[in-house]
């Protein structure tokens, strides 16, 4: 990540590291991540869901991303939090993810 990056960016950098088993793509990447929030104080909040309620990973992956931004540069603490709501479909992997999968 460049010099001067900002908090968000580099939790964003190590988000592109996670990737759902069934996918071959990362889960910012795929849509997975609703929301990153970041304070001043290094605080970081994200909002995610996986593919499925059942999914096999429904546990484990938050517990990975928990694990991956704890070790960013300039984070005290993560709050990761589950959704289901809304519930994530395909139409939600943007187009040039989409192109790399051949989904088109």
């Amino acid at each position: 990540m460049a010099e001067g990056s900002t908090l968000k960016e580099r939790v964003i950098e190590a988000l592109r590291t996670v990737y759902d088993p069934e996918i071959p793509v990362n889960i910012y990447d795929l849509g997975l991540v609703y929301e990153v929030s970041t304070s001043d104080e290094g605080d970081v909040s994200i909002v995610m869901t996986v593919t499925a309620p059942n999914c096999p990973v429904a546990d484990s992956l938050p517990k990975e991303v928990e694990r991956v931004v704890r070790e960013v540069e300039g984070v005290r603490s993560v709050n990761v939090q589950l959704t289901f709501d809304p519930p994530w479909d395909m139409s939600m992997i943007p187009e040039h993810v989409k192109l790399e999968l051949g989904l088109f």
